[in-house]
């Protein structure tokens, strides 16, 4: 079977009573655990957008401090694993500024893994990568959201 457009979807639901939709959102939940998350997001995280943050960076420094750091190989797959954690929330948020703060956090944790990411190649291009990705986003907001940004980023 091959999925139609959002626009085919949209026109389509709003042919659905109150129930129906409740249910399609019931059944949609119970498939992935994304649309779980997503749906979780967007009843009890959405209207606090702080609170949010401070979850996803308590399970982020659980998570690094989880890291096997016997090897590089543990700590970049840690790390990845991480980091793929962090855009999926950021993908729930689609906020900015939620985007480069935690990002940020993300950078700022890299710094501290011992031994150094400065002795491996992958690591440093992951941190390097980010770190651009975060600039790149600043451009964005606000000029005083920038500066504050800025000197976080200078910061790590």
């Amino acid at each position: 079977m091959k999925a139609v457009t959002v626009k085919q979807l949209k026109s389509e639901l709003k042919h659905l009573s109150h129930n129906e939709l409740m249910e399609l959102c019931l059944q949609l939940s119970k498939f992935k655990k994304e649309n779980k998350e997503l749906l979780t997001y967007l009843l009890f995280e959405a209207a606090n957008e702080e609170g949010f943050i401070e979850t996803v960076k308590s399970e982020v420094d659980v998570l690094f401090n989880q890291i096997n750091t016997n090897s590089y190989f543990y700590i970049k797959k840690s790390v990845r694993k991480i980091l793929r954690l962090i855009k999926t929330n950021i993908r729930y948020s689609k906020k900015k500024e939620t985007e480069i703060e935690l990002l940020l956090y993300f950078c700022e944790k890299m710094t501290q893994i011992r031994p150094s990411i400065k002795n491996n190649l992958t690591l440093k291009n992951i941190y390097l990568r980010e770190k651009a990705a975060i600039s790149k986003k600043m451009l964005l907001l606000h000029e005083d959201l920038q500066y504050d940004y800025n000197l976080q980023l200078a910061k790590i």
